[in-house]
């Protein structure tokens, strides 16, 4: 029995690169946690910074998912030696590299249901079902992330960016930039590997499926931003024809088939907008700023502006808070039935611009409690997770197929799905 403990024991400590070429399931590197906890001095919310070495982590971009369904692992991004992506484990503040043994990946988003990640890897579309077993004395026992792999197709071009999921699980999207420096978009089925190439277009990327509709997503599109794309049609249509000096950035999907988007018709403006693809209706559901004085560049209003207008925003998978934040890094969170604006953290963005000015992206988790972003606030880019107080309301999901755990991960001894690693005998 110890023979064979020990040689499972060297199996799990291996490096991935002796590990052969093509092996379907094998063990992740684990790191020890660096995880520090403390309390935003100004608004008294618990920040937990899930990344502390030095180097650039940064949180998944907002609209892609970045939490496994179960909470159990959180997806981001390191310059850390090879620039892999990596998970930190929230229940013992573990670091988790997806590195698999044919390379690296790139792009990575999980699924709305089940522990999986999919990513690419050069030109494949990978999909890995990870396996998490927490230790319990993780100082001493690392806990032990196994993956599964599955090569879901081989691209016929270079993907970019990252992989998007439709609504039902069935589609892939992604996309790709040809050996001529054109960019498209295609969809990949899961179930058989089988692509549909959408074409090369004129547009900014942003690819993303509705979180309702299997069948939509949307796309930065030029000249006019707004564009989505029902696949049982044979091209994309225009939600919002932009005025002569709009600006429209930053979309995501949000609930009811609804979207968020950044944008006014003031120069250094920026409400947070929600519109209904069905109708074309805008509303602001979080109000910027703006002051005369402030149209010139080197005018005393541009502090007051980037102070109380907003980057980016994502929505949560219940309806009830939509997130965004500012140059300064501000967090703030509009409650999305009275849009009344609660800040939540302060500081958190270099500010003045520069290649050191790391925006935060605040995305949401499954659960909606906790945001993640992109913080410089102990001198560095680290993930950050700040959670909402206890005394702000809950909701329910919308529907029974929303993706969405209704209570605290952080407060778990183990996710559910996630079982307990054995203890080595003495």
């Amino acid at each position: 029995m110890r023979t064979v403990l020990l040689a499972i024991g060297l199996l799990v400590s291996l490096p991935l690169a002796t590990l052969a070429a093509g092996t379907a399931t094998y063990p992740l590197q684990v790191l020890p946690s660096e995880r520090k906890v403390m309390t935003d001095p100004v608004t008294g919310v618990e920040l937990t910074f899930a990344t502390t070495a030095p180097g650039l982590d940064r949180a998944c971009y907002f609209h892609q998912q970045a939490w496994l369904a179960d909470e159990s692992l959180l997806l981001f991004t390191t310059d850390r030696g090879s620039k892999d992506m990596m998970g930190y484990l929230p229940a013992t503040g573990e670091l988790v590299v997806l590195r698999t043994p044919s390379g690296r990946l790139a792009g990575a988003a999980c699924a709305r249901r089940g522990n999986v990640v999919y990513a690419y890897r050069g030109r494949e579309l990978v999909a890995l079902t990870l396996k998490i077993a927490i230790s319990r004395d993780p100082a001493r026992i690392p806990s032990r992330v196994t993956a599964r792999e599955r090569v879901v197709a081989t691209l016929p071009e270079n993907p970019i960016h990252y992989v998007t999921e439709n609504a039902d699980g069935t589609l892939i999207g992604s996309e790709y930039r040809t050996a001529a420096g054109t960019n498209g978009m295609c969809v990949t089925k899961v179930a058989t590997g089988r692509i549909r190439d959408l074409g090369t277009l004129n547009f900014g990327g942003h690819m993303q499926f509705s979180r309702h509709d299997p069948l939509l997503f949307s796309f930065a599109g030029r000249p006019d931003r707004l564009m989505v794309w029902d696949l049982r049609r044979s091209a994309p249509r225009c939600l919002h024809k932009q005025a002569p000096g709009e600006h429209v950035t930053h979309e995501s999907w949000w609930v009811d088939g609804q979207m968020l988007f950044l944008g006014s018709y003031l120069d250094k403006e920026e409400h947070l907008k929600v519109i209904d693809p069905s109708t074309g209706v805008i509303r602001i559901i979080g109000a910027g700023a703006w002051v005369p004085w402030a149209s010139t560049e080197q005018s005393d209003g541009d502090d007051i502006l980037n102070r109380w207008n907003w980057w980016h925003a994502s929505g949560d998978w219940q309806g009830r808070y939509v997130a965004a934040d500012n140059w300064y890094g501000d967090i703030v969170v509009f409650d999305g039935k009275t849009t009344r604006l609660h800040r939540l953290t302060l500081g958190h963005r270099k500010y003045g611009g520069g290649s050191e000015a790391e925006d935060p992206h605040v995305a949401w988790d499954r659960s909606g409690r906790r945001v993640v972003f992109t913080s410089q606030l102990l001198g560095r880019a680290d993930v950050c997770i700040a959670t909402l107080p206890s005394s702000w309301p809950t909701s329910l999901p919308l529907a029974p197929d929303d993706p969405v755990i209704i209570q605290d991960v952080e407060k778990r001894a183990l996710p559910p799905g996630v079982e307990p690693r054995p203890q080595r005998p003495q």
